[in-house]
């Protein structure tokens, strides 16, 4: 009897430890930055949970360690992730150095289709590997780009209407060119507005990591500029340097040396938060993602109205921001991570993903009727995701930016030789990259 009672112990011991091993496999894991995003994803992960039967849990690296933490699990063969929501310049070493699973066949498997779906610009920077083909590596998850905040209250002042008018002969409004834009910084430059002097605009100018780029890159596609041949993605001479490229970044220094408060040499996306919401700026750059805490501020929410990057001469572009979300090759739960990814691209978990906060591409969140006044920035980030354009997402990408880093802080914050100097200057250092790959050998 005692071996019978000891017996069925251990059968029912043995089968709850089986069930509680079970139940604790099955979970994901999914990487990405700490932010609010981030716990927006978790609310949303729990409609996952219901549905599967699959854990969701995260884990969220701070913004300044995310790439470097990232890249030591990956090149370590890690399984710390099994789905992995990284920045669109990792899509190349994702997809070349094997750390990402490719779910060209998975998507066509199961009805997905990217391009059909999903925003074009997302899909081409966040999916895509090589460019231009029909393999994809991920899927759009936060949409986001480089978009600007001004003071609508201040805009609409009959006596700054009335003085913006006689000055610059047009209406003091969100400006469409970016002759306007720097017509407006100069107007708000150094003038007294309730009482406190105020300054026309916060712009990107950060050294280290890729601020001073995302902001002169923004320029750059408004005046019509590639980074290589149409054709040739290794053929560079003459068009980073083009001319229209040097006009791009005179334009951009102008705007630093006209428009921006004292001390803005080393302006990012927190810096030019910060200078908005205090109200020192009539108008400031930053990323999408920025802009729900924006609306919710006490001091700006209420006067803030949001605009797209302007054109220039007929061209209209603005840099990518944002993520896409991809399974991790080293992963032990590679099937749980594409049921994820599956359920996630679904139309109506992206319509919620909206609704809590996230920058949902999916076309039919994006051209829904009632879109474009879901919130104060909806139209603005609807607009900017068709004209979206990204920096290198080639494995070696974090060298060649570090070099346009370098010489646009140099030229434009330091003041050090001309914009022709510095874009060749850096031309001739991506080459001199491309050719230590072996990307001229033929």
């Amino acid at each position: 009897m005692r071996r019978i009672i000891t017996g069925t112990t251990c059968l029912l011991l043995t089968l709850m430890c089986l069930g509680s091993a079970s139940a604790q496999e099955k979970s994901i894991t999914v990487g990405w930055a700490a932010w609010d995003p981030a716990n927006a994803l978790m609310e949303l992960s729990k409609d996952f949970t219901k549905k599967t039967g699959i854990q969701v849990h995260g884990e969220f690296i701070p913004w300044p360690q995310f790439q470097q933490k990232v890249f030591t699990v990956l090149n370590s063969h890690g399984d710390t992730f099994d789905v992995l929501i990284g920045d669109s310049q990792w899509i190349g070493s994702g997809a070349e150095y094997g750390h990402y699973v490719e779910l060209s066949q998975f998507f066509k498997n199961n009805g997905i289709d990217l391009k059909k779906d999903f925003a074009a610009g997302p899909v081409h920077y966040y999916a895509q590997w090589p460019k231009g083909s029909d393999h994809y590596w991920g899927l759009p998850t936060e949409g986001d780009a480089v978009g600007w905040t001004y003071r609508k209250d201040w805009f609409a002042k009959p006596e700054l209407k009335k003085a913006f008018k006689q000055k610059y002969g047009y209406e003091l409004a969100p400006p469409k060119t970016w002759k306007q834009l720097k017509d407006i910084g100069e107007f708000f430059q150094g003038r007294t507005i309730d009482g406190k002097k105020v300054y026309g605009m916060a712009i990107y100018t950060k050294r280290p990591g890729d601020g001073i780029s995302q902001g002169v890159l923004s320029a750059m596609w408004s005046w019509g500029v590639s980074m290589h041949a149409p054709d040739d993605p290794y053929d560079l001479q003459g068009y980073f340097n083009s001319d229209e490229a040097v006009d791009a970044l005179k334009f951009y220094k102008s705007l630093y040396d006209c428009c921006v408060p004292p001390g803005s040499g080393d302006n990012y996306m927190e810096a030019d938060l910060d200078a908005y919401t205090s109200g020192q700026v009539a108008m400031a750059m930053n990323f999408f993602a920025f802009f729900p805490g924006i609306s919710r501020n006490p001091n700006v929410g209420d006067v803030t109205g949001y605009f797209v990057t302007p054109g220039h001469d007929g061209h209209h572009g603005t840099q990518l921001g944002g993520q896409g979300m991809s399974v991790v090759s080293y992963s032990n739960k590679k099937k749980w991570a594409k049921e994820y990814v599956k359920w996630f691209s679904q139309p109506e978990v992206q319509k919620k993903w909206w609704e809590l906060g996230g920058y949902s591409t999916r076309k039919s969140v994006l051209n829904d009727p009632g879109f474009d006044d879901s919130e104060p920035y909806a139209k603005a980030f609807k607009e900017s995701m068709k004209i979206v354009k990204d920096f290198w997402e080639t494995p070696n990408y974090g060298e060649l930016l570090d070099t346009a880093q370098r010489h646009f802080n140099q030229y434009i914050v330091g003041g050090q030789g001309t914009a022709k100097e510095a874009l060749d200057a850096i031309v001739r250092d991506w080459h001199d990259s491309f050719e230590a790959l072996g990307k001229y050998d033929n």
